[in-house]
C-alpha cells in the first residue's frame, strides 16, 4: 500500500502527459474530419472519461499529498491544456451531434439489427416469450430509417433499454422467487412475463447476446441521450468542492507561458458546477450557484487583467517609439545633419552617438527576440484562449469573456490617459495638449491592432473612454483630463495673466511670458498657441470645452459681482460724477473720493483676459470641427448667417 502511494504520483503524471497529447491529436483529426465522429464516438467518450478521472484524482490528492520524495508529481501547471481539449471535444460533439445520430441510426438498422437477429437464431434454447421480446428488439431496430433523421424526428429508445434490463432480471432470478409485475409499462402483454417461471434460458450460456445488446444500448444512447452520456463521462462538477485547489491550478497554469492559450477552460468548467446539486437537497443550490459564479468571475477577471497588462505594455512601448518622432525631439537630429554637412565634428570623444528612431526594427539575426516580440507572443497566446467560446452559461447567467476584457481595458485606458497628462497640482505642471494628443493617438492605434487577434469591438471601447474624458468625471467618479486642463488653465495660465506675468499677443494669437519675469516654470506660448488649443479641442471635444467655458463664465460672473459691490458702495459719488462729467474741477475733486480705481481696473483686466482666452478656444474648436465634419459645419454656418446676418 505504501509502495502504491509513493509511485502513484509519477504514474498519474505520465498519464496526464499522454492524455494531453492524445486529446489534442484526437481533436485535430475530428475537427478536420467531423465525419469520423460517427465510427469513433466510443474513443471520444473513452478519452473524456480517462481525462475526467485524472483531473479528479489530482484535485483530490493535491491538498492531501502523501509523504514522498517527489511532491512535484502532485503539481500540474499544464492542467489547463487537458481541461481545454476536454471542453473542445465536448463542444465538437454538441456541434456535430447530427453526424453521430445519422451514422448510428444507419448502424442500428443495417448492422446491429442483423447481428442481433443472427444471435437469436443461433440460440438453441429460447422460450417463446423471450423469443417474442427479443424479436421485438429486432423489429424496432429494423424499422429505423435515415429519413427520420432528415425529418428531425425525436427518438426515444428508453422502452427498448428498459425491456433489455427486465429481460436480464427475469433470466437471472430464481424462478420460484420471481414476482409477477403489477403494472405493465413495456410494449408486451403480461403473458410475456407470466411464463418466465418455465424459462430454462440462462444468459451466461449466451455471452454474444449480452455483448450485442450492450452495444445496441450504447448506440441508442448516442442517438437519443447523448447529453446525459457526456455528463457521465466528462462532468467536472466535483471541482466545486475544491475551490482552493482549483484556483491554485489556475494560477499555476497562468504562470506557464505555453499554457496561457488554454486557461479559458477554467471559467468554462464552472458551468458544470450546477450538476453537483441534488433535487433532494434544494437549499444547497443557492450556495453552489453563488460559489460557481464567484469562481468563474474571479478567473475571468484574472484573465482580463493578464491580457490588459500585456496590451497596455505594448501601447506604452509604441507611445515611447512615437515620442521619438515628435517635432520637439528632432532638433538634435537636424543639428547633427547640419554639422555633418558643414564637415564639423559630429560628437565629442567618448560621447555615444544616439540611435535614430526606427533602429529597433533593424534585425541582424532573426534568432534575437526582443521584449516587444515576447509581449506580442504572450498577447497571441492569451487572445487564443478567448477563442474557446463566445459565451457560456454559469448559474443561469450568460457569461461573455470578451466583455470582461473590454471593461478592464476601458478602465486601464482611462487611467493611462489621465496619468499621461502628468498633472501636478503642487507645482502646477501638466503635459502639453499636443504631446498628450500624440500619446493618445499612439495608444488608440495600438489598441486597434487587438482586433486582429480577437473579435472584439475596440472602436466602441475607445470611443466610450474618450467620450468619458470629455466630462468632468468618468463612469467611476474619477477626474478626467477635462477637469485637469480646466483647473490648470484657470489656476495657472489665466491667474498669471491677470497678474501681468503673462501677456496676450494678438499678432501671434497666444499668451506670452512677460520679458522681465523669469519665475514661471512654463512657457505660456507652449500651452496657448493655435496648435495647442486645437489639440486641446480634439482631446476634450465640444463637451469638455463647454465645461471649460462654464467655468470661465463663472469666474467672469464672480468678477462682475465684485464690481457691482464697488458700484453699490460708491453709488453716491458715481451719481455726482455722472451729473458733473462736464465740470473738470468737480470731477477731479470727486475722483479723490473713489479709492477703488486700481481694483476696478484689475477686475476688468481679469474679465478681458478670460473673454480673450474663451474666444481663442472657440476659434480653435471651430477649426477642428471644420476639419473633421465640414459637411456638417457648412449648413450650420449658413443657418447662423441667415438668422443673425
Amino acid at each position: 500500500m505504501s509502495l502504491c502511494s509513493h509511485s502513484s504520483g509519477a504514474l498519474h503524471r505520465e498519464r496526464r502527459g499522454f492524455l494531453r497529447g492524445a486529446l489534442k491529436e484526437l481533436f485535430n483529426v475530428l475537427e478536420d474530419q467531423p465525419g469520423l465522429l460517427g465510427p469513433k464516438a466510443l474513443y471520444v467518450f473513452m478519452a473524456l472519461s480517462f481525462s475526467r478521472d485524472e483531473v479528479l484524482w489530482l484535485i483530490r490528492h493535491s491538498e492531501n499529498m502523501p509523504k514522498c520524495k517527489t511532491p512535484e508529481d502532485f503539481v500540474d501547471n499544464k492542467m489547463a491544456e487537458l481541461l481545454f481539449y476536454m471542453v473542445k471535444l465536448r463542444t465538437l460533439i454538441d456541434k456535430h451531434s447530427y453526424v453521430i445520430q445519422r451514422y448510428h441510426i444507419q448502424y442500428l438498422a443495417q448492422f446491429d439489427a442483423l447481428v442481433l437477429n443472427d444471435t437469436i437464431q443461433n440460440m438453441y434454447v429460447c422460450p417463446e416469450e423471450e423469443s417474442i421480446l427479443a424479436s421485438s428488439f429486432v423489429s424496432t431496430l429494423s424499422a429505423l430509417s435515415i429519413k427520420q433523421v432528415e425529418n428531425k424526428e425525436e427518438f426515444d429508445f428508453r422502452a427498448l433499454r428498459l425491456d433489455w434490463m427486465r429481460l436480464q432480471v427475469f433470466i437471472e432470478r430464481v424462478p420460484n422467487q420471481m414476482p409477477l409485475p403489477t403494472n405493465d409499462h413495456s410494449i408486451k402483454s403480461k403473458a410475456a412475463y407470466s411464463s418466465v417461471n418455465k424459462a430454462p434460458l440462462a444468459l451466461k450460456d449466451y455471452p454474444d447476446l449480452s455483448k450485442v445488446m450492450s452495444t445496441i444500448q450504447f448506440h441508442t444512447r448516442l442517438v437519443d441521450n447523448m447529453g446525459d452520456l457526456l455528463l457521465e463521462t466528462s462532468e467536472l462538477s466535483l471541482l466545486c468542492f475544491y475551490p482552493r485547489a482549483f484556483e491554485k491550478m489556475f494560477h499555476q497554469s497562468s504562470e506557464e507561458p505555453s499554457v496561457k492559450r488554454y486557461i479559458m477552460a477554467f471559467p468554462y468548467v464552472c458551468s458544470d458546477f450546477s450538476g453537483c446539486g441534488s433535487p433532494l437537497c434544494p437549499e444547497e443550490m443557492g450556495d453552489i450557484q453563488s460559489s460557481s459564479l464567484r469562481l468563474c468571475l474571479t478567473f475571468l477577471e484574472q484573465i482580463a487583467k493578464l491580457t490588459g497588462n500585456v496590451v497596455l505594455e505594448i501601447c506604452a512601448e509604441q507611445c515611447n517609439l512615437n515620442n521619438q518622432l515628435l517635432p520637439k525631439n528632432c532638433a538634435k537630429t537636424i543639428s547633427t545633419a547640419h554639422n555633418k554637412k558643414l564637415k564639423k565634428p559630429v560628437c565629442k570623444k567618448g560621447e555615444v552617438q544616439k540611435e535614430k528612431p526606427g533602429a529597433e526594427s533593424l534585425r541582424k539575426d532573426r534568432a534575437v527576440v526582443t521584449n516587444m516580440d515576447k509581449m506580442h507572443l504572450t498577447l497571441t497566446e492569451l487572445c487564443l484562449s478567448f477563442s474557446l467560446c463566445n459565451d457560456f452559461i454559469v448559474s443561469d447567467h450568460i457569461v461573455v469573456p470578451t466583455e470582461f476584457l473590454l471593461t478592464h481595458l476601458e478602465t486601464r485606458l482611462s487611467e493611462a490617459i489621465v496619468r499621461m497628462a502628468n498633472y501636478n497640482q503642487s507645482n502646477q505642471e501638466i503635459a502639453r495638449p499636443s504631446d498628450l494628443l500624440a500619446a493618445v493617438q499612439a495608444y488608440t492605434s495600438s489598441l486597434h491592432t487587438l482586433s486582429s487577434y480577437i473579435n472584439v469591438d475596440v472602436a466602441r471601447m475607445v470611443k466610450s473612454v474618450l467620450l468619458q474624458q470629455t466630462q468632468p468625471l468618468d463612469s467611476r467618479g474619477n477626474q478626467t483630463i477635462t477637469t485637469l486642463y480646466t483647473n490648470w488653465y484657470l489656476e495657472s495660465l489665466l491667474r498669471q495673466a491677470s497678474s501681468a506675468l503673462i501677456v496676450h499677443s494678438p499678432t501671434r494669437h497666444c499668451f506670452l511670458n512677460h520679458p522681465s519675469d523669469s519665475e514661471l516654470s512654463f512657457l505660456a506660448e507652449e500651452f496657448s498657441d493655435i496648435s495647442e488649443l486645437r489639440s486641446l479641442a480634439q482631446l476634450i471635444g465640444p463637451y469638455g470645452l463647454k465645461y471649460l467655458g462654464e467655468n470661465l463664465m463663472w469666474h467672469i460672473t464672480s468678477q462682475v459681482k465684485e464690481l457691482k459691490k464697488l458700484v453699490v458702495e460708491h453709488m453716491d459719488v458715481l451719481v455726482q460724477m455722472r451729473n458733473n462729467f462736464d465740470k473738470p474741477e468737480e470731477m477731479a475733486h470727486l475722483k479723490q473720493k473713489l479709492p477703488g480705481g486700481e481694483n476696478v481696473l484689475k477686475r476688468m483686466t481679469i474679465i478681458g483676459v478670460i473673454l480673450t482666452f474663451k474666444a481663442m478656444v472657440q476659434d480653435s474648436l471651430k477649426d477642428v470641427l471644420q476639419k473633421h465634419c465640414p459637411y456638417l459645419m457648412g449648413p450650420i454656418e449658413s443657418l447662423w448667417d441667415f438668422i443673425s446676418p
